[in-house]
């Protein structure tokens, strides 16, 4: 059962404070707390609310003749949690522009150590690292991507983006809430740790040594990419093994998102997991 929908008739209603303005401000990084946006990343806030996968909804915000759309997914959270609706003029009053999804959840993450996350994963296992990932489209890409070709977790270092703000959120469809990660630390000191539990790390690179399709198989295997532009910083280079993707001599490089995918589903495919 869902909790009882509230009418909220004012945009200045202390009660959806937190929803104010996002256009201009992120609530990630506040009390570990972000936004989901429309109704695909409810839904996943749903069921990793219910799977106790470390992200809580603390209240969502609707438009109103949206309710009936979204009850299904209302019922999966706890009664406890309220509902507030508003008027269309009300919502685009709260959050600063015309929100035509109209589906909004005020989120809260339980942050998890990287040990606990490392200590998780399967005897088998596919791991995503991004260095450097500061653009918030190719996170959420990168975490579509993790999720689709079954990688078991994404770590990210300091320099970049957190994926819990909103634009990432949304990108990913959700899937930053379904696939566990942790954003944090140096991207050697990560990968350091990774290879310390028997991940063979592959760095990808468009000088990469290693045609990507002619990566071994191994039990556990790590892809290690960084931002477009500057890639991968030489030190891991040259300390891991690197890979490429085969490409038009007239391009440089490929998008960072699309080269993520092309080269998890390669591994994933070594893998036997695709």
């Amino acid at each position: 059962m869902a909790a009882v929908p509230i009418d909220i008739d004012s945009a200045d209603d202390p009660h959806v404070a937190e929803f104010r303005e996002i256009r201009e401000r992120d609530l990630t990084g506040r009390e570990n707390r972000f936004i989901a946006e429309g109704t695909v990343v409810l839904r996943m806030l749903a069921e990793a609310h219910a799977a106790g996968r470390g992200f809580f909804a603390e209240k969502i915000l609707l438009l109103r003749n949206r309710v009936e759309g979204v009850l299904p997914i209302l019922e999966r959270f706890p009664v406890d949690v309220p509902v507030y609706v508003a008027g269309a003029d009300v919502l685009d009053g709260v959050v600063g522009f015309h929100l035509h999804r109209g589906v909004l959840a005020l989120g809260r993450r339980q942050d998890r150590g990287e040990a606990a996350i490392l200590d998780a994963l399967p005897e088998r296992a596919l791991v995503l690292v991004g260095c450097g990932i500061s653009n918030h489209d190719n996170a959420g890409s990168m975490f579509r991507n993790a999720a689709a070709f079954r990688a078991d977790a994404v770590l990210l270092d300091e320099t970049s983006c957190d994926p819990l703000y909103r634009k990432a959120l949304r990108v990913s469809v959700g899937s930053v809430l379904s696939v566990p990660h942790r954003r944090g630390g140096k991207a050697l000191d990560v990968l350091v740790a990774l290879a310390e539990q028997g991940f063979a790390i592959w760095t990808l690179s468009p000088h990469g040594k290693t045609d990507i399709r002619a990566i071994p198989a191994s039990t556990r295997m790590a892809l290690v990419v960084g931002t477009e532009g500057e890639g991968l910083p030489e030190a891991l280079l040259a300390r891991f093994q690197s890979a490429r993707i085969p490409q038009s001599e007239e391009l440089d490089s490929l998008n960072a998102a699309t080269a993520t995918g092309i080269a998890l589903f390669s591994m994933a495919s070594a893998m036997g997991r695709v």
